[in-house]
C-alpha cells in the first residue's frame, strides 16, 4: 500500500484531534466525558508536581470545561480506572488491565529477588490487605531502623507496599490528599496475560489512537518497561497487511511515520485556546513538537536555575494548531492568586479574537487552580500582556 501524503497542517490537526484539543469539550462535558477521554487516549499521565493543580488533573480540565478533581477518585472507586504504569505512572481503563500484565511481570521478575526478611514482610503486608481490606502507609507501624535521611529514604512497610503494587498483587488508589490506598486487585477482573504479539500490537493501536501520527519510537516507548518487547517486528506485519497505514508530511524529513487506516485526514479546529500541562499528551515528546508544530519546547522544572530560560513550571498555550505562548504560573492557595511569573510569547501575531480567546483559557485556569485572582510579573511582549491584564482589571 502507497504512503499517504499530508500537508504538515494536516498532520498538525490529526495529532491534535487525537489528543482531544481540536475543539472545547470533544469528549463531552461531566464525569462520563472523563472516563472517554482516559478510555479514547489509553493512559493519561500522573505527576505530584504542585505548583499549579496537578498534571492529571490538568490534562482533564483542558478538556472537559467543567471538570471536577474529584471524578478521578469515583472513576477509581467505580472499577473503571485504574493507576499504573505504561512508560510512566498513570490512569488507564479498566478494561485494558490484562495489558498492564506484562509490565508486572517485568517488575517481578527482572528486578533484584527480594531477601528473606523482604519477602516474609511483603507476605505479613499482603496478609493484611487481605483481613483487612485498603490500607495506607500510616496504618503500618514506624518500622524504619533509624532516622530519614532523605525523600526516596523509605520505611520498610512501605518499600513492601510498593513492591507489591509493581509486581501486580496489589493496586493503588488515591485520597482526595492524594495518599496512595493499597488494596487487591478486583476479583471479577480478566487477569489472561496477553501474547506477546498481543501485547505489541495493542501498544501500536493504543499509541496510535492517542498522536494521531507516530513513529516507531513513540510506540516502543509506552512498552518499553518489557525487555524485548514485538513491537517492531509487529508494526512491519501490520503495515505489511494494511492494518497500519504508512504517512509521508510535507517538508518533513524524519523516521518512517505510521497512522490508523481509518483516520480521517480532514479534521476542522475550533481555534480555542488551551493552556496545556508539560505532562501532557501532546508535549511529552520534544521531537514532534519540533517536527510538526515547530515548536521548540522543554519543561525546566528539571533544569537549574541558572540555565532557565522561561521558568520553573512553564505551560505552553496553545490557539488551533498553533503554539502562541508558554506560561510559567504558580498557584498561591493561601491568596487564592494564580502568579504568572512570566508570559513569553511566540514570534507570532496575535490579533485581537486570539487575545480574547487566551483571556477565556486563563479565566478557567484561574478558576481551575482554586484561585480567585491572576497577577502579572513579566513578559516579553508588554503590548499584549497589557491587552490581556485589561480583560481581568
Amino acid at each position: 500500500m502507497q504512503p499517504i501524503t499530508l500537508s504538515k497542517s494536516q498532520a498538525r490537526r490529526i495529532i491534535l484531534e487525537a489528543a482531544g484539543l481540536a475543539r472545547q469539550a470533544q469528549f463531552g462535558t461531566g464525569m462520563e466525558a472523563v472516563y472517554r477521554l482516559i478510555d479514547h487516549l489509553g493512559f493519561v499521565q500522573l505527576d505530584t508536581n504542585y505548583v499549579i493543580e496537578r498534571a492529571h488533573h490538568h490534562v482533564m480540565a483542558a478538556r472537559v470545561p467543567d471538570y471536577k478533581p474529584e471524578w478521578l477518585t469515583e472513576l477509581s472507586e467505580e472499577g473503571r480506572i485504574f493507576e499504573y504504569f505504561t512508560s510512566d505512572a498513570g490512569y488507564l481503563p479498566m478494561h485494558d488491565f490484562r495489558f498492564s500484565l506484562p509490565i508486572k511481570d517485568t517488575f517481578a521478575t527482572q528486578r533484584k529477588p527480594p531477601t528473606k526478611p523482604e519477602f516474609q514482610l511483603m507476605k505479613q503486608v499482603l496478609d493484611r490487605v487481605e483481613r483487612e481490606g485498603p490500607l495506607m502507609v500510616g496504618d503500618f507501624e514506624n518500622d524504619r531502623p533509624e532516622a530519614s535521611s532523605g525523600w526516596w529514604d523509605w520505611r520498610p512497610a512501605k518499600v513492601a507496599l510498593e513492591q507489591l503494587y509493581l509486581n501486580g498483587q496489589l493496586m493503588i488508589s488515591r485520597t482526595k490528599a492524594f495518599h496512595k490506598v493499597y488494596d487487591l486487585p478486583p476479583a471479577d477482573v480478566d487477569q489472561t496475560i496477553p501474547k506477546p504479539e498481543e501485547f505489541a500490537r495493542y501498544v501500536i493501536r493504543r499509541t496510535l489512537g492517542a498522536l494521531g501520527i507516530a513513529h516507531a519510537k513513540e510506540m516502543v516507548w509506552r512498552a518499553r518497561r518489557v525487555k524485548g518487547n514485538l513491537v517492531k517486528k509487529e508494526l512491519e506485519k501490520m503495515v505489511e497487511a494494511g492494518e497500519i497505514r504508512t504517512v509521508v508530511v510535507e517538508g518533513l524529513k524524519s523516521a518512517a511515520l505510521y497512522m490508523l487506516p481509518e483516520q480521517k485526514t480532514e479534521i476542522e479546529l475550533s481555534g480555542d485556546a488551551f493552556i496545556l500541562s508539560p505532562f501532557d499528551i501532546l508535549n511529552v515528546f520534544r521531537h514532534r513538537l519540533r517536527d510538526f508544530f515547530d515548536f521548540d519546547y522543554q519543561i525546566e522544572c528539571f533544569v537549574p536555575a541558572a540555565k532557565r530560560k522561561y521558568g520553573y513550571f512553564s505551560l505552553p498555550v496553545l490557539i488551533g494548531e498553533t503554539f502562541v505562548a508558554r506560561m510559567d504560573a504558580k498557584a498561591d492557595r493561601k491568596q487564592k492568586v494564580l502568579i504568572v511569573h512570566n508570559l513569553h510569547f511566540e514570534p507570532v501575531e496575535l490579533k485581537a479574537p486570539s487575545i480574547e480567546k487566551i483571556i477565556t483559557a486563563l479565566k478557567a485556569f484561574v478558576q481551575f487552580n482554586q484561585c480567585r485572582d491572576i497577577v502579572f510579573k513579566r513578559s516579553n511582549h508588554e503590548a499584549y500582556l497589557h491587552a490581556i491584564s485589561k480583560g481581568f482589571y
